[in-house]
């Protein structure tokens, strides 16, 4: 499309990544999706002078998509969002002094673990696979990041019954990691997903640290309101990494 290079990436279900590579290109776009079902396309808008180019290029290339799907029975469309360039961040392992790895069946979740420079460790599709390359890689990493996506897919398709089944199974698995005897062990979430509303909200995250050196408290179920009463109480997810850290031992000082 005018003279810019385009690179799909297949990811996993519906998502995709599109990678433009061009001079003159810019991410200040505004999502090119509605995010509700039944509502007309949204095309992307500038959010700056410089950004006009490249909304164009991104709103044409969605029309030549539409015109080569549109004798598809699986697809007619394609919605892009989050658009932005190759951000310059630290790595975890010089920010922490850790070497870490991350387990997930997600791309997008390997990709943002590469992006800060985790290892991306390989695993299979289901919770047996991705505790077993815990089990199997535990002792070369001071810090391996599991995620698990099957609770966030059932609170957006609306079906409780399928994320309190997907809860209980990973609450399965909590006795092999506490076998490997880790200094820290943490069960939270980076956002809220309610079945009831279909989507991420802002409703506060469950936060659950067992160490040596954590407190015993008067929680006993691991819900939004009991961990809220527990002695972390409610905090900002930017102290978390400090609070795993100082729990392990690994700060030469905690606060001022």
């Amino acid at each position: 499309v005018e003279g810019i290079e385009i690179t799909l990436f297949p990811g996993k279900e519906h998502r995709f990544v599109v990678k433009f590579s061009g001079e003159g290109l810019s991410d200040a776009l505004s999502d090119a999706d509605s995010q509700k079902d039944n509502k007309p396309r949204v095309p992307a808008q500038a959010l700056s002078k410089e950004a006009a180019k490249t909304a164009h290029i991104v709103n044409d290339f969605m029309d030549e998509v539409i015109d080569l799907l549109q004798d598809s029975p699986k697809a007619n469309a394609v919605l892009l969002r989050g658009f932005s360039k190759h951000p310059s961040l630290p790595s975890m392992g010089e920010l922490y002094k850790l070497k870490p790895a991350a387990i997930a069946n997600y791309p997008m979740y390997k990709g943002l673990a590469r992006l800060i420079g985790m290892d991306v460790l390989t695993a299979g599709q289901n919770l047996p696979e991705l505790f077993a390359t815990v089990e199997k890689n535990y002792k070369d990493y001071d810090f391996i990041y599991v995620h698990v996506k099957k609770t966030d897919s059932a609170g957006e398709d609306g079906n409780f019954k399928a994320k309190k089944e997907a809860i209980e199974e990973s609450d399965t698995y909590i006795p092999r990691l506490l076998a490997l005897k880790p200094e820290v062990l943490v069960v939270t979430s980076d956002h809220s997903t309610p079945s009831l509303l279909k989507s991420h909200s802002w409703h506060p995250n469950p936060f659950l640290l067992f160490s040596k050196t954590s407190q015993v408290d008067k929680v006993r179920r691991f819900t939004e309101k009991e961990c809220s009463q527990g002695y972390l109480g409610r905090f900002q997810a930017i102290y978390a990494m400090s609070l795993m850290l100082a729990h392990a031992g690994k700060l030469k000082k905690f606060g001022a």
